[in-house]
């Protein structure tokens, strides 16, 4: 039902921000097939992990020459692949661009590093935290006179990793019906969080954002922009940007109009903050909401993950779903007529192995000398 519904695509299994993007592209209604480990299949158990909802999943030995011409079939059959190693590694296994795209030359193939696939750290480790320091978002997050505060692994695994590749493969998938060719995608999580962070290359060239964390106005500097603890230890956060909700704040927090009149001078910020540290202490965090939510104050209660999901708002939006008695959040975005939907929950490493490659050309008795030989492997 999806809007990618009749797109074929190949996922060599990976952590972090590659299952991320198949969760992402199969929630649209594209056929994501995971390709994993033939050392993982037995007796590991997926249930709960949420970034592999929605995908088959058959167990492949890409060491053995006979389970890298598994893939190489199957992407005649395929419009994408994507992989997460390392660069050059797929090469090494055979199961690099060009010997994909050699079997089928409109193969858009996906590649999802973290430094990207040239460079002096291409070839070096990382995680989330390194990326999004080299391209200066890490820097910019953090209170005044702290540390950076690592943002979860929001920024580079998923929001500049595994969702840029998704929007890079949909593009290449795109531009072959144009041209009937296929390319590749280098999607790097610190290209990725630099371009999340152009905003403020804007306002840096404005002389509206400074090195200095929690000066500014988005970075915890503005007392309008903030998160404030209420009389039970709960929070609410505030974001009244502009003057007409700034005004709404004055006046539903009952605050002393002229001590707040100037809203932007920063000289100002830190004291009105410390009266607003006070003002929103005096109630519960259910209180504020009573006042402010669904007002144009630009507020909202800070609600944690168990919280969330009972939110009056999430509830009727359905912003999470129970998929095989998981919580989890709904596919996004939303489509008036292509539908997406969670087609199931997680597969276990070669659950599907035999259905798999049977519904994409291969025969039993080609499956079965695969299974003896080692080469893929099925938990059924």
């Amino acid at each position: 039902m999806g809007p990618l519904s009749g797109i074929k695509i190949i996922e060599i299994a990976s952590i972090g921000p590659g299952p991320f993007c198949g969760m992402m592209l199969s929630d649209m209604g594209a056929e994501v097939i995971r390709v994993d480990r033939v050392a993982n299949h037995a007796g590991l158990t997926v249930q709960k992990d949420v970034l592999s909802r929605g995908r088959r999943s058959i167990a492949v030995d890409l060491k053995k020459a006979e389970g890298v011409q598994v893939v190489l079939k199957m992407c005649e059959k395929a419009d994408a692949l994507f992989e997460g190693f390392r660069p050059g590694v797929t090469e090494r296994l055979g199961i690099g661009p060009e010997d994909c795209m050699a079997r089928n030359p409109r193969l858009v193939y996906g590649r999802m590093t973290g430094w990207g696939q040239e460079g002096p750290l291409a070839l070096s480790a990382g995680h989330d935290i390194n990326y999004i320091s080299l391209s200066g978002a890490l820097h910019a997050i953090g209170r005044k006179d702290q540390r950076p505060v690592p943002p979860l692994n929001l920024v580079g695994d998923f929001g500049g990793g595994g969702m840029l590749l998704a929007f890079g493969l949909v593009c290449g998938l795109l531009e072959s019906i144009k041209s009937g060719k296929g390319q590749v995608v280098d999607a790097a999580m610190v290209d990725g969080s630099a371009v999340l962070m152009s905003m403020f290359f804007t306002f840096k060239e404005m002389g509206q954002f400074t090195e200095k964390r929690g000066t500014n106005m988005l970075d915890s500097g503005a007392h309008f922009y903030d998160t404030y603890e209420t009389k039970d230890g709960k929070y609410i956060s505030i974001g009244a940007i502009e003057p007409q909700f700034y005004a709404l704040l004055i006046e539903k927090a009952n605050l002393d109009a002229n001590l707040f009149a100037s809203q932007m001078d920063p000289a100002k910020w830190p004291a009105l903050k410390e009266e607003l540290k006070r003002v929103f202490s005096t109630k519960t965090q259910d209180e504020w909401c009573d006042i402010m939510e669904g007002s144009d104050v630009c507020f909202a209660p800070v609600l944690s993950i168990l919280e969330a999901p009972d939110h009056p708002h999430n509830k009727a939006r359905k912003t999470f779903v129970e998929v095989e008695d998981v919580i989890q959040p709904a596919p996004a975005p939303r489509f008036s007529r292509t539908a997406p939907e969670i087609s199931h929950g997680p597969r276990n490493a070669g659950e599907d192995t035999v259905s798999v490659l049977s519904d994409w050309g291969f025969a039993k008795d080609e499956i079965s000398i695969l299974q003896k030989n080692g080469a893929i492997a099925s938990i059924r």
